[in-house]
C-alpha cells in the first residue's frame, strides 16, 4: 500500500491527526480510573465508571450534533456551497445550547431517576453522584464542542479537532490529578478537572475558527440560516441519529448497568475491561473521520472513482490497526490492566476475561469504518435501523447467557452486537452509500 495514490495520501492526512488527539481520549478514562484505583478500594473505580455512565446516557444521546453536522457538512464542502455549511454549523450551536440548558434543567431528576437503575453499593452511588453534580456545569461547553469537532470534520480539516481536543484531554488529566491528590477534593476533582479542561478547550476552539473562518462566517446570516427550511435537513438527518444514539446507550451503559449486578469487583473489572476494549477503537476512528469526510466531500462531488478508492483505503487501514492490536493485547494485557489498577483483587478477577481482548479488535473494525462512511453519506436511516437489531440482539443474548455464564455474559453479547453490526452494515452499503451519489435526498 503506497502513499503515492492520491486518495490514499489524503486519507492519511486526515486520519493522522485524528488519531494523535484520540490516543489521549482513552487516557483520561485510564487516568480517571487510575486516580480511582490509587485512591482506595474498588468502590471508587465503580463510583467513577457509574458515573462517567451518567454523562454518556446525557451526552451520547446528543452525539447526533458531531456526527449529523459532520455529514451535512462534508457534502456542502464537497457541493462548494460554503453557504450552507456555515449554516450548518450556525443549527448545530443553536441546537446543542439548547440542549444543554435542557439538561441543567433536569440534572437532579435525571441523576436520581438514573441512579435507581442501576444496583449498586452505597459507597459507590455516592461518588457517582457527587462526579455527577460537578461535571454537570461543563454541559454547554461538551455540546457545543461537539458541533465544532463535526463541522471542521465536515471542512476537510482535522488538525484544528486534534488541538483542541489534545489540549481538553491533556488538561483534564492534569487538573484531575493535581486536584485529585494534591487539595481536599479528593475524588471530586477528578469531575472539577473535567469542567476545566471543557470550558478552556470551548475558548480554544472559539480562537481556532475565528483564525481560519472569519471571513466565511461574515459571508452568512446567522438568522437567515435558522429559518426552518434550511434546519429541516439537519432535523431529518439527527433525528434518525438522535434514536441510533439511544440505542447505543442499550449496548454501552448496559454493559456497566448489567455488571453492577455481579457486585463491585465485577463492576470495577467490566470498566477496566471496556477501557481496553475501546482503546484500540481510538487509531481505527481516525480512519473512520477520514472516511466519514471522504465520502461526503465525494458524495457532494458526485465522485464515484474517488469514493470508490476512499471505501477502499479506510478498511485497508482499519484491517492493520485490527491485527497490530490483537498482537499488542495478546502480548501485554495483564501489564495494561496494571496501569488502570493496583487492586489486586480487581486484576485477579479481570484473568478469565482476557481472552476476549483478542477477538473483538478485528471484528468490530469493520463496523466502526462503516459507521464512518455512513455519517458521510448521511444514510442515517441505515445505522438507526442497523442499532435496533443489535442492540436488541444484545440483551437477548445477555439474558439468554448470563444463567450460564455468570458475567461472561457481559462480553458474550457485546460480541454479538459487534457481529450484527458488521454484517448489516456491510449488506446495506450498496443501497445507503453508493446510492446517495444519484439521490439528492437524505436516506
Amino acid at each position: 500500500m503506497t502513499l503515492r495514490n492520491p486518495i490514499n495520501r489524503e486519507v492519511v492526512r486526515l486520519a493522522v491527526p485524528s488519531i494523535l488527539a484520540n490516543i489521549t481520549v482513552p487516557l483520561v478514562g485510564i487516568v480517571d480510573t487510575a486516580i480511582a484505583g490509587h485512591l482506595g478500594d474498588a468502590a471508587l473505580i465503580g463510583g467513577i465508571a457509574v458515573g462517567t455512565m451518567l454523562f454518556d446516557l446525557l451526552y451520547w444521546n446528543m452525539g447526533f450534533l458531531r456526527v449529523g453536522t459532520g455529514g451535512i457538512t462534508a457534502q456542502a464542502y464537497g457541493r462548494g456551497d460554503m453557504k450552507a455549511s456555515i449554516g450548518t454549523f450556525s443549527q448545530g450551536i443553536a441546537t446543542s445550547l439548547v440542549a444543554s440548558l435542557f439538561v441543567l434543567a433536569i440534572q437532579w431528576f435525571f441523576a436520581e431517576a438514573m441512579l435507581l437503575l442501576v444496583d449498586c453499593s452505597p459507597e459507590v452511588e455516592r461518588v457517582a453522584r457527587n462526579y455527577f453534580f460537578i461535571r454537570v456545569w461543563a454541559a454547554p461547553a461538551t455540546l457545543a464542542l461537539f458541533v465544532f469537532k463535526g463541522w471542521f470534520i465536515g471542512m476537510q480539516n482535522t488538525v484544528f479537532p486534534m488541538i483542541t481536543d489534545l489540549w481538553v484531554n491533556i488538561v483534564n488529566m492534569l487538573a484531575s490529578w493535581l486536584l485529585a491528590f494534591y487539595t481536599p477534593l479528593g475524588i471530586n476533582g477528578v469531575a472539577v478537572g473535567t469542567l476545566v479542561a471543557q470550558w478552556t478547550g470551548l475558548l480554544l476552539a472559539l480562537l481556532l475558527m475565528r483564525s481560519r473562518y472569519r471571513d466565511l462566517m461574515r459571508s452568512t446570516s446567522i438568522l437567515q440560516s435558522m429559518k426552518w427550511k434550511y434546519f429541516r435537513q439537519f432535523f431529518s438527518v439527527n433525528s434518525q441519529l438522535f434514536v441510533r444514539s439511544l440505542l447505543m446507550l442499550v449496548v454501552y451503559e448496559g454493559f456497566t448497568i448489567f455488571a453492577a449486578r455481579f457486585g463491585d469487583v465485577e463492576l470495577a473489572v467490566s470498566s477496566v475491561m471496556m477501557h481496553l476494549l475501546l482503546l484500540y477503537s481510538y487509531f481505527v476512528d481516525g480512519f473512520a473521520y477520514a472516511g466519514e469526510a471522504m465520502t461526503g466531500r465525494f458524495i457532494g462531488e458526485r465522485n464515484r472513482p474517488s469514493l470508490d478508492e476512499t471505501v477502499k483505503y479506510v478498511f485497508i487501514w482499519g484491517a492493520v490497526i485490527g491485527i497490530l492490536s490483537t498482537a499488542a493485547y495478546a502480548v501485554f494485557p495483564r501489564s495494561i490492566i496494571g496501569i488502570l489498577t493496583d487492586n489486586a483483587e480487581v486484576i485477579g478477577a479481570s484473568e478469565p476475561y482476557l481472552f476476549w481482548l483478542l477477538l473483538m479488535p478485528v471484528l468490530s473494525c469493520v463496523a466502526f469504518i462503516w459507521d464512518g462512511i455512513y455519517v458521510g453519506a448521511t444514510a442515517s436511516r441505515s445505522l438507526m435501523v442497523c442499532m435496533v437489531w443489535s442492540a436488541g440482539l444484545f440483551i437477548a443474548a445477555f439474558y439468554l447467557c448470563a444463567p450460564h455464564f455468570g458475567a461472561q455474559a457481559l462480553y458474550i453479547a457485546y460480541f454479538v452486537h459487534l457481529v450484527a453490526r458488521s454484517v448489516y452494515l456491510t449488506l446495506a452499503a450498496r443501497w445507503s452509500v453508493w446510492s446517495r451519489l444519484e439521490a439528492g435526498k437524505n436516506s
